[in-house]
């Protein structure tokens, strides 16, 4: 059985002992929602990716600081819908998903120029499964992740700052930092929004 506080909408920093024994079968059924949205969302910025590559648009962005602009605009939109996501009606948040989706290909395909299809496709299993496995542990350890929360969304504001800064720099080191570390901090994340997702659901 899954727990989930006593108190507070979103208020998991509680003792343990607050919390109350929650129904799997609602619990599941919210999960495979969540997922099935994501999946779509990939489906979307794949779709998004591979137009973008195929039309030469990529190759003009890389050229030009429109890259920066769309990568700024992708950020700028997570922050807005994680601030506003409470008080947006369902057919914004789904349009905004939806946009921030296709954003996310246009500024991903820039990668279909550099690597080769198999090796994309290798990467995408690789984080695929990672993904799942992290899912898991997130939905059922019985540690308190949310602890980590704040280390792992100041860890993530630091990456996209050196993402940012790297464009300029073009330092091999800082790239290979930038890969480790994005592991890690979405490693992290995937098990942190899972468990969050779980005990909501209840």
């Amino acid at each position: 059985m899954l727990r989930r506080p006593i108190r507070g909408d979103n208020d998991y920093s509680v003792n343990p002992a607050q919390y109350v024994t929650v129904d799997p079968a609602i619990v599941r059924s919210v999960m495979q929602q969540v997922y099935l949205w994501m999946f779509i969302g990939l489906l979307t910025t794949a779709a998004t990716a591979i137009a973008t590559v195929n039309s030469g648009l990529s190759e003009k962005l890389i050229q030009s600081p429109l890259y920066v602009v769309a990568l700024l605009a992708e950020i700028g939109l997570v922050f807005f819908i994680g601030m506003r996501i409470n008080h947006m009606n369902p057919g914004t948040a789904v349009g905004l998903f939806f946009v921030y989706s296709a954003l996310n290909g246009v500024t991903l395909s820039l990668i279909l120029l550099v690597y080769t299809a198999g090796s994309v496709g290798t990467a995408f299993v690789s984080a695929s499964a990672l993904f799942a496995a992290m899912s898991i542990v997130g939905a059922t350890t019985q540690m308190d992740l949310t602890k980590f929360g704040t280390f792992l969304i100041m860890g993530l504001i630091g990456l996209l700052i050196a993402i940012i800064v790297n464009i300029f720099v073009g330092s091999s080191q800082l790239d290979l930092l930038i890969s480790v570390a994005g592991v890690l901090i979405f490693t992290g994340l995937t098990a942190y929004d899972t468990q969050r997702i779980a005990r909501m659901a209840g």
